[in-house]
């Protein structure tokens, strides 16, 4: 096993599980340019409940089941890859929260699989 360790930006966005963009979820549109990018990688979480701007809850709860869940997307890279997907975030993000901050990485990767750019 390899390990690197390094300085990176990691990029998280805040939206909305129906925000669309172009037909599409935007949370799949955000990692699709991501990808396209050359972006070290992107994940996204879908919450369980919670509330944005407009204080109102979104809920996974079985009685109350929202079709407007949190969901965040979580990238981390180099400050240059990071600042590349900002453009397009400002182009779909029409309601949301983005949080950029510097971080520590260690990356693992089996044999001559670690290549770090971050």
């Amino acid at each position: 096993m390899t390990k690197a360790t390094g300085q990176a930006v990691r990029l998280k966005i805040y939206i909305g599980e129906s925000d669309r963009y172009k037909g599409v979820p935007l949370y799949h549109a955000i990692v699709l340019k991501a990808r396209e990018l050359g972006l070290a990688g992107a994940t996204v979480c879908r919450g369980i409940e919670g509330f944005g701007a407009h204080s109102r809850i979104h809920s996974a709860r079985i009685l109350d089941i929202s079709s407007d869940l949190p969901i965040s997307i979580d990238i981390i890279d180099s400050t240059e890859y990071i600042q590349m997907l900002l453009p397009f975030l400002d182009e779909v993000v029409k309601e949301g929260l983005v949080i950029m901050e510097d971080v520590n990485i260690i990356k693992y990767a089996n044999g001559n699989t670690l290549k770090v750019k971050i």
